[in-house]
């Protein structure tokens, strides 16, 4: 019998004119849009910008990931899902990842209300497929929480925060983001922390290596904000709050968590805040995290090993670097030569992403995979 299967990443394509179209005119200069200048594909606003993309040379371009019909509606996505073997699936955008590139607060608020209310359309008559991840505008907190309980409101179970803060904004160690938590975690909406997003650009290193440097060193930015999180006692202080790391890996949570029980112990004259409970326990209880090809952390999950708990697969559709269309060979491939048991495959497969997000393991997709 086939298992459940969660993918814990995958995006959307919003509309090409979504910002640029429902932005009134006072804030289109801060709309995201893409356009092409000569060989160049361009990310940004119209005073800004973001991300540039050289055309043809990009290995998304041989893999026709724009084409996809599963990117822009959704019976090629169905189709694409069943491919896959995929039953369900969280969806993340795809100019939305740059909101957090702006710096105009009611520009952020604006934008992230219209993919929000977009995305709920799109999204919504497939409850059972889908887990709708909304955005939170962060530059004005009370906007952040006015966003929340629309979302709430509207029946999300997560929205997205940045996974690194921006320079304008207070770290995850201030207790500035207390209301913001302490409100999720009333509202039971889970923070997603999509790899990338808050950074000015994901290209830091132009030399030998760059490719490989930097895809890889977003794993840090993840990490360093679930340390903030954990060890500035955000977390702590608000229980009921969730996070989810995406496509950052999952295994450096159990180091971090064995890293961070050993400086609370061994420098407990210098803890400040003292936290209620270890570092581990407050990871295991409250942060999530999601791998494409991850093995170690599967491992680490059949060990029962503190931060080993809350793992999750993620196929990252359409991307490159992830692992569309050979889903169900990868899938299976994972735990080729570990021993693991079925209720850990299962956890890890899709258990534990449908616990976290709440939505009904059903498996939608049949045993075998279809031809390609």
């Amino acid at each position: 019998m086939k298992e459940f299967v969660f993918s814990a990443d995958s995006h959307i394509m919003e509309p090409a004119g979504i910002f640029l179209d429902g932005l009134p005119a006072s804030l289109k200069r801060h709309a995201i849009h893409a356009r092409k200048e000569g060989e160049y594909l361009i990310t940004g606003t119209e005073d800004k910008v973001i991300y540039r993309l050289r055309v043809g040379q990009h290995r998304e371009k041989a893999l026709g990931d724009n084409e996809r019909r599963g990117i822009r509606e959704i019976p090629g996505r169905l189709d694409d899902m069943e491919l896959e073997g995929i039953d369900a699936e969280i969806c993340f955008p795809s100019l939305g990842l740059w909101l957090y590139c702006l710096d105009d607060p009611e520009a952020e608020a604006a934008s992230a209300r219209l993919y929000n209310d977009w995305n709920h359309t799109f999204l919504s008559g497939n409850p059972n497929r889908f887990v709708r991840c909304g955005m939170l505008p962060v530059l004005d907190f009370s906007n952040t929480l006015a966003e929340l309980r629309y979302l709430a409101d509207k029946g999300f179970t997560a929205a997205m925060l940045p996974a690194v803060t921006p320079a304008n904004l207070p770290k995850y160690n201030d207790e500035k983001w207390d209301p913001v938590f302490a409100l999720a975690g009333e509202l039971g909406i889970v923070f997603v922390l999509h790899t990338g997003t808050g950074l000015e650009t994901v290209v830091h290193e132009r030399g030998p290596g760059a490719a490989i440097i930097n895809y890889t060193v977003q794993m840090n930015d993840a990490m360093r904000s679930a340390m903030f999180l954990v060890g500035g006692g955000v977390l702590d202080r608000n229980p009921k709050a969730k996070v989810a790391f995406i496509e950052s890996g999952a295994s450096w949570l159990v180091a971090l968590a064995e890293r961070m029980d050993e400086v609370h112990e061994a420098h407990a004259n210098f803890v400040h805040p003292k936290l209620s409970r270890l570092p581990s326990q407050i990871i295991d209880d409250q942060v999530w995290a999601s791998f494409q090809h991850d093995r170690a952390c599967i491992t680490a999950a059949q060990g029962n090993l503190p931060g080993a708990r809350n793992v999750m697969w993620g196929s990252d559709y359409p991307h490159a670097e992830g692992t569309f269309p050979i889903s169900r060979n990868l899938v299976s491939d994972l735990f080729q030569g570990l021993a693991v048991s079925d209720e850990v495959r299962r956890n890890v497969l899709g258990l534990n992403a449908a616990r976290l997000f709440r939505i009904d393991p059903v498996v939608a997709t049949s045993e075998a995979a279809l031809a390609a």
